[in-house]
């Protein structure tokens, strides 16, 4: 199936999607690596208010290149996926505490942030790496950033989305997790086959 979803999403939004479904999304998504979940999560527990709402928002595990035209006028350049396992240890509790309800990147993630976003009702849209101009035409505006501070890539970048994608849903809001299931099947096969060869 495919569909044509904004921000902010609702729980009903993100649940009636399948693993390889596929979704287009309009709307303000949020770049966020590593640095930027960890600070995040750090203002959170010091009771601090972030000046962004990202409760039913899209985070785009993305460092982009972005080239400031005049004081707050930013032009997008590229912004293809960071890998987003990188995020292993840091996802299950940033979709609990902030409510994001979509998190894009690359390669998948495990088990432990598969659960949270069943436990909450969150799902991973998967973008194809190397595509990183195609991603900027989809996201066709900045409209401000968020942590500046921590350099280009590493800060909150505040986009504006139309039709961004194809995004592939890679972990649904069920806890279904297409990259640990085909991890599982590979190795299956991987045993099958020492068997057949006596290894």
């Amino acid at each position: 199936m495919e569909y044509h979803l904004k921000t902010p999403l609702s729980a009903e939004d993100v649940k009636k999607l399948k693993l390889g479904d596929i979704v287009y999304l309009s709307g303000k998504i949020y770049t966020a690596r590593d640095e930027a979940h960890m600070h995040i999560l750090h203002e959170i527990k010091e009771g601090k208010k972030i000046p962004i709402e990202l409760k039913g928002m899209a985070v785009y595990h993305c460092g982009p290149i972005v080239k400031k035209i005049k004081e707050g006028v930013w032009e997008l350049v590229a912004a293809g996926p960071t890998t987003s396992s990188r995020m292993n240890s840091l996802e299950p509790e940033f979709i609990e505490k902030t409510g994001v309800r979509a998190i894009i990147g690359k390669g998948g993630m495990n088990k432990g942030v598969s659960d949270a976003m069943a436990k909450h009702g969150c799902v991973y849209l998967a973008f194809t790496g190397g595509a990183a101009i195609l991603a900027a035409k989809g996201l066709n505006k900045v409209e401000g950033v968020y942590l500046e501070e921590l350099g280009m890539p590493e800060a909150v970048w505040i986009m504006n989305a139309e039709n961004f994608g194809p995004l592939v849903v890679g972990i649904t809001a069920h806890g279904e997790n297409m990259f640990v299931n085909l991890a599982e099947e590979i190795k299956k096969n991987e045993v099958e086959a020492r068997k057949k060869l006596g290894i």
